[in-house]
């Protein structure tokens, strides 16, 4: 049964070729699965950061308010707070809204509410966001020197000319700690992303680790058991096929021949089979087939096949490739294996108008057998799996499957893949 971690594409059945694995690690309906939980996350986050704009903004005025309140409510004696001073506090921070998409703009814009007026929280989470934004950039320098000087200087400049040394020098330090300190936080949540993506790069390369490790595990296990029916099996039926044959010459009665060379025969075919499975277990994930071993695959069928390709077939991913090569190599094994004396025609249509866009298809059509008693007769026997195979190997890339009789009496294998189709380890 195929599984995420490792899926075995193909029932091989034509000698002398060997069998392909198709692996893969990320199956397309987790894939679309993955994509919807990361909408709804990136969505989710989205409403999360509208919230968090709306509430900065909230306490940036709420900053601003009581500051101008403290100011207002000292003794008289007081200056007069200016009316441009408390509206240029409110704009600084209402145009915090944009400081997202606009950063550098939205922090120069909240200087003259700071400098002239009571909005520094505004001003400081400004320049946390361009800090954040333009690490060690001149944007963050720039800003970073206004926030400075609008906590150093005063308004109006005559309070700065009275004020002593000592006031200058608190001020400047003051002013340090107020410009410093948001470059410090973004800083911080910087390095704290980087060691976050560099935990994630970690966590994925184990993975990789952990799905190769799995795949070498199963590679040696293959090539065992390859060992093990070469070895005993095949062995085993070797001997009833000779015994088979010697029986047949031994015997006088007709129909005693007849049951010996039934038997012969199909552990002469059996040994064929067997074969193929252990070149099966012994090929290596790396050899992918290609639609350029179809001409090579239609004279090997032992009929009559023709083949048509339309379009850019060799600009095909690999993966597409591979199931394209299967889906015709498992039809013409069924149409020799239960449609004696048929022929075959193969289609392999990779134009732009072609169902979906985007969308290759692969026909496999074979007309009515020469003779449907004899076709009864030397029927192999099916285990039922190939087509079964096909179609999940269609469903796995992401395409469609179908097969089925056709109205002349022969039979329709039909699929479709996605062009750009990948699948990684």
């Amino acid at each position: 049964m195929p599984t995420a971690a490792y899926t075995q594409y193909g029932e091989d059945r034509t000698p002398d070729r060997g069998g392909r694995i198709l692996t893969t690690t990320l199956l397309p309906a987790r894939r679309t699965a993955d994509a919807e939980v990361g909408s709804r996350k990136a969505l989710l986050g989205d409403y999360r950061m509208i919230l968090l704009d709306v509430g900065l903004v909230l306490i940036a005025l709420l900053d601003a308010w009581l500051r101008l309140r403290w100011v207002k409510a000292e003794p008289e004696g007081m200056p007069e707070v200016p009316f441009h001073s408390e509206w240029l506090s409110w704009i600084s921070a209402g145009v915090l809204i944009g400081r997202r998409r606009f950063p550098f703009a939205v922090a120069l814009l909240t200087i003259p509410g700071f400098f002239t007026g009571f909005a520094q929280l505004a001003a400081m989470i400004a320049l946390y966001t361009v800090a954040r934004r333009h690490v060690s950039s001149w944007q963050t320098i720039v800003v970073g020197i206004l926030v400075w000087l609008s906590r150093f200087m005063a308004w109006p400049p005559s309070e700065f000319i009275e004020r002593s040394a000592y006031g200058h020098f608190a001020s400047a330090i003051s002013g340090f700690l107020t410009a410093g300190l948001p470059i410090a936080l973004a800083l911080m949540a910087h390095a704290r992303q980087e060691l976050s993506n560099r935990i994630v790069e970690l966590a994925e390369s184990r993975e990789r680790e952990r799905v190769l490790h799995a795949h070498a595990i199963r590679a040696d296990e293959r090539a065992k058991l390859a060992r093990e029916m070469h070895d005993v099996v095949s062995h085993q039926v070797s001997l009833i096929a000779m015994q088979a044959g010697a029986l047949r010459m031994a015997l006088a009665n007709a129909e005693h021949k007849q049951v010996a060379g039934t038997i012969r025969m199909l552990s002469t075919r059996t040994l064929d089979e067997l074969r193929q499975l252990v070149s099966v277990l012994r090929t290596t994930d790396d050899s992918q087939p290609s639609l350029d071993e179809l001409t090579e695959l239609a004279a090997d069928a032992g009929f009559e096949v023709s083949v048509q390709l339309k379009g850019a077939v060799q600009d095909l991913a690999a993966p597409v490739s591979g199931a394209v090569y299967r889906t015709v190599q498992e039809a013409l094994t069924n149409i020799r294996k239960h449609a004696v004396g048929a022929s075959a025609t193969v289609l392999v249509d990779a134009g732009d108008t072609v169902g979906s866009e985007g969308d290759v298809l692969v026909e496999v059509r074979n007309t009515p057998p020469s003779s449907p008693s004899s076709s009864q007769q030397s029927s192999l026997p099916s285990g039922g799996h190939g087509l079964v195979g096909l179609r999940e190997r269609a469903t796995l890339l992401g395409g469609q499957f179908s097969a089925g009789p056709t109205e002349e009496g022969g039979f329709l294998v039909s699929a479709s893949f996605p062009k750009q189709r990948t699948v990684s380890d």
